[in-house]
Order: C-alpha cells, then structure tokens, then sequence
C-alpha cells in the first residue's frame, strides 16, 4: 500500500504492444475515421495555402441579421420594429421642438394668422381659395416628383405613371378640340404644362438630398453608415477592387465619380439631366468630399427640372401631338407574332382616352391596357409602402444596435 501502482501507458509499436517505460522507437498512425469517408492519408488534412480566415466583425453580424428584418422573413418582428422606429421618430421631434422654442413659437403665431385669416370670410376668400388650389396642385406634383427619386434608386416612376399621362391627355384634349381662335403649336401646348413639370422636377431634386447628406454626415463622423452603395464607394477609393475584372456597370461609377469630383457644378448639372440610374452616386460623392449644399442642390435642380423634366415633357408633347401616335400604332402591326394584338390593345387604350376627353365617362371593362396599368401601379405603390416599413424596420434594429454598442464601450 506504501506506494500506488502504475499503469503503463502503452502505444500501437509496428504491430506490437510495448509497454511505456521500453525504450524503443515509436511511430504513431492515425487511424481512418470510422464515421465518414476517408481522405486517402488518414484523418490528417493538409494546409490548403490560403491562410487563415478571420473572424467577421460584430458590425458584420449586426448588418447580416439586418437585412433578414423584412416582411417575408420575419412579418411580426418587422412590424414591430417599425411601430418602435415610429415612436422614436416622434419623440426625437417632440424633443427638436422643445430645443428651439422661439422657431416654434414663431411658426405657431404664423399659422395662427394663416388659420384665422382662411377661416374669416370676407372678400379676400376668393384670393384664398385660389392660393390653397394652386398650393395643393403644385404640392401635389412636388411630392410625386419626391417619390420618384427617394429611396436609393427604389423610388416610385411617377413620371411614367402619373406626369406623362397628364401631359398626354392635355396634348390629346388640345389637338382634338381644334381652337378656332389659335393655331396649337408644340409651345402653345408646353407653355400649359411647364410649370407642373417644373414643380415634379424640383420634388426629383429634394429626393436626391438623403444620400448626399448622408455621405457627408459620415464624413464628418467618421462613422461608417449601414449602406451598401456608400460602403462601395469607399471601397472604391480605397483600391479593394484593382484586382477585379472591372465590368461596365463599374466603369460607369468610376466615370461618373471622376467627372463629379472634377469638373464640380456642370458635372453634377450634366449627370442630373441624364437619366440615369446612378445618380445616387453622384449625390455620394458630393458629401464625402463636402461639396457645399448650395452647388449640390442648384447644380442638381437646374439639371432635372430645368432640363431633364422639361424635354421630357416636350418629347411627351411630339409623341402625341398631331397623328404621331396613330402612326406608331399603325407600325407597331409590323412586328411579326405579336404585332396585330399590340395594335388592338394600344389602339384600343388611345381610343378610350379620347372618348374620356370627349364624354367624361367611359365603358372600362373592355380597356385591357387601362385595367393593366392600374395593376401595375397599384404592385408598384404596395412594394413601395413595403420598402418603407422595411427600411424602418432596419432603422431600429441598427438603432438598437447601436445602444448595446454603446453600453458595451462604456463597461469596459
């Protein structure tokens, strides 16, 4: 009992069992494993060569789980976190007004007098109602013109659903109603609608304002903000992607970044009266590099609403000024297969137009195109209410986010 007994360890030795205090020359084999399939040489896997892969960051993890917060992944948390991304919103508003109380008080004194003023009759009341007409009609059209272009290029195209129609039917009802007392020319017709396009454009202009002002917020920061084109773009300055086949989406970016950065207001004035679909970007670049608000948002108003829109809306004019559009009726029964049900159904669609114009009311249930439309721009606006509540959704999650990285830093 005085001393405990040893074990001898014991190692497979060429086939035999030695014991552990032999001396003799080991070899250890591993042996294939039983469970899975075998690699040729055992349990033992070789160095692929490609280095270590390393950890992603918890700002990595935060915005992979970010991006499942939408309504086909996860309806209840989604709605959840835009009813608490709502709440925010308005508290931070309640709490803005409270920091400036004379800007407030002087707003409500004004729309007091607004109040009182629109509410007391008397013989101003026809000035009034023809203000709050022409206010809604243009506040109206600036709104669309909003919609069109917010959102990182997942806007609504209120120009093709709503702008363009209005000027057609207006071409349309001055052609056919044949003024005796004046010739209808193409300037005659525009002079009607410019201003519509004008107050549409100036809506496109504000909607360009978010990416701009957020890539100059992370400037200043020095935070990185939870976007993917904006994280692109630094990755651009930065030189990640030499190495990558450059396509020609990407030559795009780089053409329109250089440009921007180089040539400055006329730049930015050329690429606002293109339409393009990276414009975004130009707005992106113009706040990382703190271009002055003035030169962004003039440059960017004088090209969508002083060019863009209005030539837009002239080429609307030509289309279907005179027997322009008939004709292109008429071509369109030369395209093979298709060709003769296009031109029923357009036809059909520009027929019940003019009957409209003419008579106020119209049969509907055999306007294939018309019913069509209207599908389309009711999926259009469904996806674009969906977007927003999704983005929210996304709001608060990278709010919430945020805390806990902040109560983090602060432990420590």
């Amino acid at each position: 009992m005085g001393k405990g007994k040893k074990k001898a360890a014991t190692v497979e030795t060429n086939g035999k069992l030695a014991n552990g205090g032999a001396a003799h020359d080991k070899s250890v084999k591993f042996q294939p494993s039983t469970a899975g399939k075998s690699n040729g040489e055992g349990d033992y896997l070789k160095p692929s060569g490609r280095g270590m892969k390393s950890s992603p960051s918890l700002a990595t993890l935060n915005r992979l789980d970010r991006e499942k917060v939408v309504l086909w992944r996860r309806p209840f948390v989604t709605l959840w976190y835009f009813l608490m991304e709502i709440l925010c919103l308005g508290y931070e508003l309640l709490v803005s007004l409270a920091n400036h109380k004379l800007l407030v008080s002087l707003a409500s004194v004004l729309v007091g007098g607004l109040v009182v003023g629109y509410n007391l009759p008397g013989p101003h009341q026809q000035f009034v109602q023809q203000s709050e007409d022409l206010l809604l009609w243009y506040a109206y059209w600036i709104g669309l013109g909003v919609l069109s272009s917010v959102g990182f290029g997942s806007g609504l195209h209120t120009f093709v659903l709503y702008l363009a129609p209005f000027i057609a039917k207006v071409t349309m009802a001055a052609v056919d109603c044949d003024y005796k007392e004046e010739e209808i020319t193409l300037w005659t017709i525009w002079a009607f609608v410019w201003k519509v396009t004008l107050m549409w454009g100036f809506g496109t202009a504000i909607g360009e304002l978010p990416p701009y002002f957020m890539a100059r917020t992370a400037r200043l920061s020095g935070e990185e903000p939870d976007d993917e084109e904006y994280k692109e773009f630094l990755a651009d300055l930065r030189g990640d992607h030499k190495n990558e086949e450059v396509t020609f989406f990407t030559k795009c970016k780089q053409m329109v970044e250089r440009t921007v950065v180089k040539v400055g207001f006329f730049g930015i004035m050329l690429f606002a009266s293109i339409p393009n679909p990276l414009f975004d970007l130009a707005g992106i670049t113009c706040g990382h590099f703190l271009v002055p608000f003035h030169i962004f948002f003039g440059a960017t108003f004088l090209g969508k609403a002083v060019f863009k829109a209005q030539l837009q809306a002239v080429g609307v004019i030509l289309l279907f000024n005179g027997n322009h559009i008939e004709t292109l009726v008429e071509k369109l029964g030369l395209i093979p297969t298709v060709g003769a049900s296009l031109q029923r159904v357009i036809g059909g669609f520009i027929a019940n137009q003019k009957a409209r114009l003419h008579h106020g009311r119209v049969d509907e249930s055999s306007n294939i195109l018309g019913m069509v439309m209207s599908g389309v721009v009711s999926l259009m606006i469904i996806w674009f209410l969906l977007s927003i509540v999704n983005s929210l959704a996304q709001s608060y999650h990278k709010r919430m986010c945020d805390r806990r990285n902040a109560q983090i830093a602060k432990s420590k």
